[in-house]
Formats: C-alpha cells, structure tokens, sequence
C-alpha cells in the first residue's frame, strides 16, 4: 500500500473514531481524547461524507490486480485483490541476526526481509541455490573457489519467486519453524502453500512487505 493509500487510511481511522464517540455518548474523559467530537447533526453529517469520500479515495489507490502482502511481525503472507484474502500462509522471515564479513573491518551482514514495496522479477521451477560466501562462514567452512561446490538442488522447494537483491519466496525443509523469524532474508513457505502462490502471481505482481 503506497504512501497516499496510507495516509488516507488514517483519515478514514480517525473519522471513524469520531463518529463512535458521538454516537455512544462516551464520558467527556473518554471523548476528550477523540478530537474535536461535534456536536450537532450537521457536523456529523459532513463528517459521514468526509468518511465517504475518503473511503472512495483508498478503494481507488488498491492495486487493481493481485498483490501479495507479507507481513514480517506475525509472519504470514497473503495474496489479496482488492480487499479480498485469496491465500492466508505461514511463513518465516528474517531473523535479523548479524554475521561479520572476515577481513572486513566492521563490514558485517544483517539477515533481515527487506520492507516496502516490490514487485516478482522471476518465476523458477525446481530452483537451485547457489550458496553465497556467508552460508560457508556461518558453517565454519572455508568459502569454495571451485562455483560448482555452491551448488545446492533440493533445499528451494519445487517453486521460487525472486523479487530483487538476491531475495526469493521459496519452500523449506524446515517446516516446524514456519511461523518464526529464522531466515536468512528470504520469505519461506510450505509446499502447498507455495505452489500456489506460484500459481497465482505472476511476474509483475506486485508486493508489499512490512
């Protein structure tokens, strides 16, 4: 959801506070907080027209095709359209924990899922991953100059969607940890759930994390 869709959401949350307060007749202590509350049937009925007009404005900032929503605090991903839930998935998301580049100074990497707004680049069937210099350090192993020892079938799942800067939407072989913040940056889901979201985005799709 972009900038203005946000900010419209907020009005319409604030209009709808002051609408509750004047129709329940909260306690001044209460209603004080909810500022101003009219007071006449005019007001609140430029206020309900307010609301209208607000509401009309999101619903056309909604992407008109399906988007997928990720949301890393409760780690669930969702395919929407519109304001409709096509798919509710677990998921796991970055851990956020931090592995220093040897030789590096203070450089360091900082596992976390990127927020904000993309869009799906790639679509791969059966996926292999190419492991990056940070998987053999994080192993105690010595990083390969042979490319051909980064390879890695099978630990992707059957599907990956690749969405920029090396990250995907892609399968696990530890499911009993969907739900928990324990990747590396990328977005994990089970098989089902993945076959479908692969079915049903398609490249351009676009995707909002937060």
């Amino acid at each position: 959801m972009n900038r203005v869709a946000i900010s419209l959401l907020s009005s319409i949350i604030g209009l709808v506070l002051l609408t509750l307060a004047q129709r329940s007749g909260l306690p001044d202590t209460v209603a004080s907080t909810i500022q101003p509350t009219p007071t006449d049937p005019a007001a609140l009925r430029a206020l309900q027209a307010r609301y209208r007009s607000l509401a009309k404005q999101l619903a056309q900032q909604m992407p008109t095709q399906r988007y997928i929503v990720v949301d890393t605090a409760r780690n669930h991903l969702y395919i929407k359209r519109h304001d409709q839930i096509m798919l509710d998935a677990l998921a796991s998301t970055g851990s956020g924990t931090i592995l220093d580049k040897p030789g590096e100074g203070n450089s360091q990497w900082i596992f976390d899922t990127p927020r904000g707004e993309f869009a799906v680049q790639s679509k791969l069937i059966n996926p292999v991953w190419v492991k990056p210099d940070w998987a053999f350090i994080e192993e105690g192993l010595a990083v390969p100059a042979n490319q051909a020892k980064r390879v890695e079938p099978g630990v992707l799942g059957e599907y990956a969607l690749g969405f920029g800067r090396g990250y995907f939407i892609h399968g696990t072989l530890y499911t009993r940890l969907l739900g928990k913040n324990v990747t590396h940056g990328c977005i994990r889901l089970n098989d089902d759930d993945l076959k479908s979201v692969y079915r049903l985005a398609q490249v351009g799709t676009p995707i909002m994390i937060f």
